[in-house]
């Protein structure tokens, strides 16, 4: 029977990675990276980075194949994700059919951990539910963005005894529920930063958790909101991509 690893491997940092990662990352016999592309060399290298100071045993395998582009003209969002996800899951099958032996262990690295705002799960499933394959599947949680944003700033995740909201920009644009006051922002396009900005909220913001281009800003998002803009303005147009996440925490009403 053929196996799969889903590794999370952390938000940036080689140092993020588990023990438990660490035993999985020898174990397995095939590594499947997606190329997304010369912009995002270093998310490859990051993964490349990770294998060659975690495993021993030099005789694994790197495959490493084009990723598919989630098209922004699609007709609503999900719509676009699912056709999307398709895509995967035909790459990931045929990945999985021809490059991995029957007996043999492949591996996908997941940047954070595969459960938080990762495709690869819901893939996985979606070629199992298919049933043209079989395989084992074992998922190895990794630190995520969240965790990483607040051990950098410092912080707790949540007031005591009160709720964190975990949420991307686009739903931000909607405003909280009701009863809650800290958030946690991801995939924001820039267009989320804006939807509190007439209340009393505080920001810590941060982009490249973990790696050397990291960057940290925080205080009261009326005043932070701008420099924030023109850093994530400023980094895509050098590295071609960001990743930040952010926390918003308002004062109680």
């Amino acid at each position: 029977m053929k196996k799969v690893l889903l590794i999370g491997i952390g938000a940036g940092n080689p140092d993020y990675v588990t023990i438990q990662a660490v035993k999985a990352l020898n174990e397995a016999d095939v590594f499947f990276f997606l190329d997304k592309g010369e912009e995002k060399e270093d998310l490859a290298n990051l993964r490349r980075t990770v294998c060659e100071r975690y495993i021993e045993d030099k005789s694994y395998r790197i495959v490493e194949v084009p990723g598919p582009v989630r098209d922004p003209g699609a007709p609503d969002y999900k719509s676009g994700v699912h056709a999307w996800h398709r895509e995967k899951a035909q790459i990931f099958s045929s990945l999985i059919a021809d490059e991995l032996k029957d007996g043999e262990v492949g591996a996908f690295l997941v940047w954070g951990d595969p459960s938080l705002y990762d495709s690869t799960l819901r893939v996985i499933d979606q070629i199992l539910a298919q049933g043209a394959l079989a395989f084992e599947y074992e998922i190895i949680p990794g630190i995520t963005a969240v965790q990483a944003l607040a051990a950098e700033h410092k912080i707790a995740l949540n007031p005591i005894g009160e709720p964190v909201h975990i949420t991307t920009g686009r739903r931000l644009l909607e405003g909280l529920p009701d009863k809650v006051d800290t958030a946690v922002v991801m995939l924001d396009n820039g267009s989320g930063l804006r939807a509190l900005i007439d209340e009393d909220v505080e920001i810590f913001w941060g982009a490249y958790l973990g790696t050397p281009d990291q960057i940290l800003i925080s205080g009261k998002l009326t005043d932070c909101v701008d420099a924030i803009q023109t850093a994530r303005t400023e980094e895509r147009e050098r590295k071609g991509w960001i990743m930040d996440t952010y926390l918003l925490r308002r004062t109680p009403r």
